[in-house]
């Protein structure tokens, strides 16, 4: 019985008990406009400019030598690679490449087997 008593005693406390603080709490964070980080980015972007579609046979000597390094790429890094326009490497990567939608390499694109030993001379059209 006196088991049953302290059990109910103990369960009517607060779990949670309150504090009175001797200041206020200073670290609350104004909003801001832009952040830090936005501004940087935006700085960075504003020098890089708008990607401008270079020549097309440019573009095919970059993205060869980049497959000579390796066979498979995603399209953001060659993005970086070749500083060109998605829309305009990916006409380009479609006449030259396999896109992999499934498998290891899933989301990646590869050269086609007949542009896989690069020659210089076979680009003659």
């Amino acid at each position: 019985l006196i088991e049953a008593g302290l059990q109910i005693e103990e369960s009517s406390k607060p779990v949670r008990l309150s504090q009175q603080l001797d200041k206020a709490v200073t670290t609350n964070y104004k909003p801001v406009a832009n952040h830090q980080y936005n501004i940087e980015y935006e700085k960075k972007k504003k020098e890089d400019g708008k990607r401008a579609r270079a020549d097309k046979q440019q573009v095919l000597d970059m993205l060869f030598s980049a497959f000579e390094k390796h066979q498979y790429y995603n399209i953001k890094d060659l993005v970086d690679i070749t500083k060109q326009p998605v829309i305009y490497l990916k006409e380009i990567l479609r006449e030259i490449g396999i896109y992999n939608v499934k498998g290891t390499h899933k989301n990646t694109w590869e050269l086609k087997p007949e542009y896989r030993h690069y020659q210089g001379e076979e680009k003659s059209d």
